[in-house]
């Protein structure tokens, strides 16, 4: 993603090569710091879960310098499905910390813990994967407690938007389906509970219509994204499916 030296022009002074160079280098090496920071405080603070204000401030600064440095200045590309540009979305993604206040809400249920939560891409579909995992089995030792996880599925379809950065999404359905009980692997046989979301008409793709997200930051190993205006932020990391 950065300029390597056989890309520069033959007619280009040494010193502009060094200077240019260094500047990659350096670049380089902030991402990297600032990504390994955003980690830290996701392991510390549980994806945002058990975050302070203070740790919430910090992050946001954090989130915006890493912002300064993408360079991806068409992350709506081929979110359509068209064949002719493939999607830099395109792939599995793991969230890793959030502000959204929709998703931290969901860890004060008395009967479940938020398990892993995964945004997958396969335009022009995006699913949001969110396990459940029952609150008793925190309580006991994991050799006592065998496992139990209810997996829920929102499928949405996406759109573009006059910005190149913001991505529309239109929801479809939500699925409920428990993958795991009591220790054992549930079949792919089990039919989940799905709903069917109505369709609402007289939306124009206008840039302030409901349900979207703009792309701050993208790489090859990690978005982030901020839902609607001021709807929160979700940094997430490339993973290779969403089972560990």
């Amino acid at each position: 993603m950065y300029k390597m030296l056989s890309e520069v022009p033959s007619d280009v002074s040494d010193s502009v090569i060094e200077e240019s160079s260094l500047h990659s280098v350096e670049s380089i090496a902030a991402v990297e710091a600032l990504k390994r920071t955003v980690l830290e405080f996701g392991a510390s603070f549980d994806r945002g879960f058990g975050a302070s204000q203070k740790s919430r401030a910090k992050m946001e600064k954090v989130i915006e310098e890493l912002a300064g440095y993408n360079l991806e200045m068409d992350a709506a590309k081929g979110i359509e499905g068209s064949s002719e540009n493939s999607s830099p979305l395109t792939g599995c993604w793991r969230m890793v910390w959030t502000t959204a206040q929709d998703v931290l809400v969901l860890n004060a249920s008395l009967l479940t813990t938020t398990g892993a939560i995964h945004q997958i891409f396969e335009p022009p579909v995006v699913t949001n994967v969110i396990d459940f995992i029952p609150k008793a089995e925190s309580f006991l030792p994991p050799t006592l407690t065998p496992s139990s996880l209810l997996r829920a599925k929102v499928t949405t379809r996406a759109s573009t938007r006059p910005q190149p950065m913001r991505i529309g999404l239109d929801f479809e359905a939500v699925s409920l389906v428990p993958t795991q009980l009591f220790g054992m692997d549930l079949p792919d046989t089990v039919q989940p509970l799905k709903i069917d979301l109505p369709k609402i008409s007289g939306l124009s793709a206008d840039v302030e219509s409901p349900g979207y997200f703009d792309v701050l930051f993208l790489d090859e190993n990690m978005l982030i994204i901020e839902q609607n205006v001021g709807g929160g932020k979700f940094v997430l990391i490339k993973t290779d499916g969403i089972d560990p």
